[in-house]
């Protein structure tokens, strides 16, 4: 079971997408898990033939459990596979669960080696309670990003900058991009502010990358995570892989794709696990400024505020001008507020000059 998250510490499998002998790619959705933030597809880490399948639908298991076995990989898994027997249970058990609102894993099992069977749960205590309330789902998401927000606030020294810039440039180029393209081809600001983040990213390694038990690890490629807003409340930041290498049109055409997903509940465990620095915006709801919490491994987040017209100075004048408030949110066990300045000023001239990126 891969970690999803800082917050996560065990999933259910929903389903498998292969089966034993099957030949999957690096890649390739192996199976379904459902987890605190959504049905998430499980992918393959290399090329290989599956040989085993440990893990069947409805168990939950912890991070860290093998789920299934690859040819040629070693078979020295009782202990694994001695605590996954005591969350069997029978197609016919765990139906009848659900319909008595009934948790499986807490049901004590009669059947061959612990399973739990129908007449388990059927004689269960009925004290359990009805099946989880979309509001108690909601809780639950909303107490596993506190979970993630309070290690981070207390294990990361956050420091803080902020930048306003003018967008004046950036959107006369997004108005003369659009104009000649249909409607389903168009970028969003957000594209540019995406790709400028992703940029600066990569030629500031010290933004980009995991802290662990090791201390820093750089990473060349930048997965940028985008924070999304779910349905019913609760917040994600899925990754956009290698997004400093895609062009503006790639960038647009993958950040709709994914909050389409991410809105209908359904990630790729790549997306969820990899991001290496995160992008969010409260723009849209109208607030000028964010300051936000990193998430943990990453070292850096970068927040844009809303879009607002106010006098700006140029060439010794005091013109109108479209400002944004930029800041950044960074480890000082990794850089400084020097060096964060320069990447805020990068972020700066990269939407100066929208027709490079």
């Amino acid at each position: 079971m891969p970690s999803l998250g800082a917050d996560m510490e065990a999933g259910t499998l929903v389903e498998w997408r292969v089966q034993p002998g099957a030949h999957v790619r690096r890649g390739d959705v192996m199976a379904l898990v459902d987890t605190e933030k959504g049905i998430i597809d499980i992918e393959s880490f290399e090329d290989a033939t599956v040989e085993r399948l440990i893990v069947q639908p409805g168990a939950r298991v912890p991070v860290g459990a093998i789920l299934a076995l690859f040819e040629g990989e070693p078979t020295k898994v009782a202990a694994p596979l001695a605590a996954l027997r005591a969350q069997r249970v029978s197609p016919a058990a765990r139906a009848r669960a659900a319909q008595l609102g009934i948790d499986p894993q807490t049901v004590k099992g009669t059947g061959p080696q612990g399973a739990v069977t129908l007449q388990d749960v059927e004689q269960a205590p009925a004290s359990q309670g009805p099946p989880p309330s979309p509001a108690a789902g909601r809780a639950g998401i909303r107490n596993a990003i506190a979970v993630s927000m309070s290690r981070s606030k207390r294990e990361i020294p956050h420091y803080y900058l902020q930048l306003s810039m003018d967008l004046r440039p950036a959107l006369d180029w997004l108005e003369q991009f659009n104009a000649a393209r249909p409607v389903p081809e168009r970028l969003l600001l957000a594209a540019l502010f995406n790709k400028a983040t992703a940029r600066a990213a990569a030629e500031k390694p010290g933004f980009n990358g995991y802290y662990g038990k090791a201390g820093f690890e750089a990473v060349k490629p930048v997965h940028l995570g985008v924070a999304i807003a779910l349905r019913g409340g609760g917040l994600v930041a899925p990754a956009i892989r290698e997004a400093d290498q895609k062009t503006l049109p790639m960038l647009m055409r993958e950040l709709q794709d994914l909050v389409m997903r991410v809105r209908a509940g359904h990630m790729r465990s790549s997306e969820i696990s990899s991001a290496t620095i995160t992008v969010t915006s409260l723009g849209d709801e109208g607030v000028d400024v964010v300051y936000p919490i990193i998430h943990p491994p990453q070292v850096a987040i970068v927040g844009f505020g809303s879009v607002v017209e106010r006098p700006w100075a140029i060439d010794g004048r005091i013109e109108p001008r479209p400002l944004v408030s930029v800041t950044l949110a960074a480890d000082h066990r990794v850089t400084d507020g020097r060096l964060g300045a320069q990447f805020l000023a990068r972020i700066r001239d990269l939407l100066t000059r929208p027709e490079d990126l």
